[in-house]
């Protein structure tokens, strides 16, 4: 968490906000932890970072540990809050959210990939019942090739999603909860109905 002021001068909004965070309930696929946060964007802030992994057994070195993590997605969540209230933002807290997944080659070239990656987030927030406004956003496909020395590595296909809305109140727990679904939908770890486990996950090369 960030801040421009002493601690005893933090907004209750923000400290409600902060105790919403740490009640949120995320599927237990996703790795959270707390990272640094944006000083410069907000007088108030916290950032989490998530990791989806896979544990993924090597076959080619013996002499290297049996399994390995693999990642499937990872992703940066980002609280922002200004008493003041920001026109842009359209109240005085707003949430910014980035995710980066690598595709199977047939998903990764369909051009509707990133209006895909969009409804992802819409419906996310939707399901959840997340009360929000003022979301906008960008999806990015990256194509990445290699050559000379390292020609051999197949071309990989990411997609990448910057988004950003405006919470209607302060259950940010929700607006969390929704957002980790959404990384873990990226992972190809669809949504579970409660109570159902998911069975592990190996991404088409």
């Amino acid at each position: 968490m960030s801040s421009n002021g002493p601690v005893q001068a933090v907004p209750p909004a923000f400290l409600e906000a902060l105790a919403a965070v740490r009640r949120a309930s995320c599927r237990r696929e996703i790795h959270l932890q707390e990272i640094p946060a944006p000083a410069r964007l907000a007088p108030y802030a916290l950032a989490l970072s998530a990791d989806v992994l896979e544990r993924v057994p090597r076959r080619t070195d013996q002499s290297a540990p049996a399994v390995h993590a693999e990642e499937l997605a990872t992703g940066r969540f980002v609280l922002l809050h200004d008493p003041a209230g920001s026109a842009l933002w359209d109240g005085t807290f707003r949430i910014v959210t980035y995710i980066r997944a690598r595709m199977d080659s047939e998903m990764g070239n369909d051009a509707m990939l990133g209006s895909v990656a969009w409804t992802w987030l819409l419906d996310a927030l939707n399901e959840s019942g997340a009360d929000y406004r003022q979301a906008g956003g960008t999806a990015t496909r990256v194509l990445s090739e290699s050559y000379g020395t390292l020609e051999d590595r197949s071309e990989t296909i990411d997609i990448e999603l910057r988004a950003s809305w405006t919470p209607g109140d302060h259950h940010i727990s929700t607006h969390l909860e929704a957002w980790a679904d959404m990384v873990c939908t990226f992972a190809g770890l669809p949504p579970l109905p409660s109570g159902v486990t998911a069975l592990p996950h190996r991404r088409l090369s």
